[in-house]
Formats: C-alpha cells, structure tokens, sequence
C-alpha cells in the first residue's frame, strides 16, 4: 500500500466531501443523522460480531481491562451510540447562526456567524462511540472528518472484514 498517495487520496475526498456538506441544508444533516441512527441499530448484529473481533485482536495484543473496556460494545453500549446520533440530530443547526453583531461608527455592520471549518482531523483511542460522535458533530457543523483510531483495528482495515473502528464513520 502506498500510504502517501493513500493519504492524499482521503484528502482530496474529504475536500470535495467538505464543500458539499459545508452548504448541506440542516433538514439533510437532520436526515443523514437519524437515518446513520436507524441504520446502526438495524445493523448491531454486525457490529457486535466486528467488535468481538476486534476485542479478540486487543487481547492479542496485550491491552489492559481499561482498554479492552473502552473498546467493548454490548447492545446497551451500541444503543448508547444510537442515542447519540439521534441527540446530536435534535441540535440546532450551528451554521449561519449569529454569535455577536455591532456597528461601526461608518455605518458598516459587522456580523460573526458560524460557519463550517472545512475538514477535521481526528485522532484518538479505537472506542466505538467516539468514532460515530466525531463524525455526527462533524457532520452537523457541515465538515468532512478523517478519522484515525488507534491500532486496535489496523488488521481489519486490509481485508473484507472492518473492525468497528471503521464501522461507524459515515
């Protein structure tokens, strides 16, 4: 695998990915969220077998109980990541939201408002949950994200089999 033109890829994808959402209504953000929602509940039987696999591989590797808890997902965990999708979905939109205005002694009116940063990088310990947060706040702000979790799921990420460490990323 030729990591550099890897990463340029994803890079470019998530550019192009940014313009679009950066001008993505909030009833289409609200759709894709309560329908990443739906769709992880519907497919938890999968995702439960993911994450007995990457359970698996994380006690190969020697991770302590913290950890292997912190990757381990039940349908009470899972229903805790549906849960946060569909709180992140009933959030106001924040783009193009008002944050301070004032006037200028020329009359000019000057105005900071929200809008979307572009694309967002997040790297952080493989753990279910903040791979689905990360990319619905993403995704409400109208940003692509590019995720990188930890090396709990790197064997996965070759064959047709994904970890939940790439299953929650939409």
């Amino acid at each position: 695998m030729d990591v550099k033109a890897t990463l340029e890829e994803i890079g470019i994808a998530a550019k192009a990915a940014a313009f679009e959402l950066g001008f993505t209504s909030a009833e289409r953000k609200h759709a894709a969220l309560i329908s990443a929602a739906e769709l992880v509940w519907k497919s938890r039987v999968e995702i439960l077998d993911a994450n007995a696999k990457d359970m698996s591989f994380g006690k190969q590797k020697g991770l302590n109980p913290a950890m292997l808890d912190r990757l381990f997902l039940d349908e009470d965990r899972v229903q805790g990541i549906v849960n946060g999708l569909l709180a992140v979905a009933e959030q106001p939109d924040p783009i193009g939201q008002v944050m301070e205005q004032w006037d200028r002694p020329t009359g000019l009116n000057i105005r900071r408002v929200r809008t979307p940063l572009g694309v967002i990088g997040v790297i952080y310990e493989s753990r279910p949950n903040v791979t689905a947060d990360a990319s619905a706040l993403s995704l409400k702000a109208g940003n692509a994200v590019i995720l990188r979790g930890g090396s709990e799921c790197f064997p996965f990420l070759k064959g047709d089999t994904f970890g939940n460490c790439a299953r929650f990323g939409f």
